[in-house]
């Protein structure tokens, strides 16, 4: 049986694709512990200096298989939690990934698909793309993603998301500030190439310790933040990017 996710390494970003186009990319639980497996991978892989999620076939992920979501509702509560703490653990895996994890999104993201891009620190899209958190038509909630999606766009535009399940084009994706880029359908996969390996180019250790400090300031005050700049400030000066960068620069001048 092949792999429901697929991973690998290629001129430094670590390729992670969900490999059900069958069942458009749903998420069931062999799919999500190997989405977690290979993002793991690609945190320890040295090799990888960005991650990229994709989907195979039309989509990039429907959101949960049907067939695990009937079986939620017949389940317990304490089976119920440690179903959707592994979800949970995946999104914190890729908010403390040392790389930055990429999202290339074509056809549909809903649901918890719309969670696994949301959760990615940049988002690409096909202009034809749609994304969605659908769950309360279902009188379900996207709870998780909560905790990624109202530190990703405005409280108000967030909450009409979830309580109006409407899904979204990616023009309006882009407008709310969901989707970083957008590209046509005809050029999304060369773009999306130029876009990751151009990110890959950048230092490595600049580039872990931006995404630490950033996102390590969300429960920090104003003077706190301050205080763990200057502390990165100082480590950033002493790493050897940053002394061959400035050497560079200092021949130039």
């Amino acid at each position: 049986m092949a792999p429901k996710v697929l991973y690998e390494v290629q001129n430094g970003v670590g390729r992670i694709t969900l490999n059900r186009p069958e069942k458009r990319n749903a998420l069931d639980r062999e799919l999500i512990e190997q989405l977690r497996d290979a993002i793991a991978s690609s945190a320890r892989d040295e090799k990888c200096r960005v991650a990229l999620i994709t989907g195979a076939g039309k989509d990039f992920c429907s959101g949960a298989d049907l067939a695990g979501l009937e079986k939620t509702t017949q389940a317990g509560v304490l089976d119920n939690m440690a179903d959707a703490r592994r979800m949970a653990d995946v999104f914190l895996m890729m908010r403390n990934h040392p790389r930055p994890v990429v999202a290339a999104v074509h056809g549909r993201a809903l649901a918890g698909g719309c969670g696994v891009a949301t959760a990615c620190d940049i988002i690409l899209s096909t202009e034809a793309a749609q994304f969605g958190y659908p769950e309360v038509n279902i009188g379900f909630v996207p709870a998780m993603v909560m905790a990624i999606l109202r530190r990703s766009i405005s409280e108000k535009t967030a909450l009409e998301m979830v309580v109006g399940g409407e899904v979204i084009s990616a023009g309006r994706a882009y407008e709310i500030g969901l989707v970083h880029r957008i590209y046509s359908d005809e050029h999304f996969h060369d773009e999306v190439e130029s876009y990751v390996t151009r990110l890959a180019s950048k230092s490595a250790s600049a580039v872990m310790l931006s995404k630490r400090l950033l996102y390590n300031m969300d429960s920090m005050s104003f003077e706190a933040a301050l205080s763990a700049g200057v502390d990165t400030n100082a480590i950033a000066r002493m790493t050897e990017d940053c002394r061959k960068g400035v050497e560079r620069f200092l021949k130039k001048a």
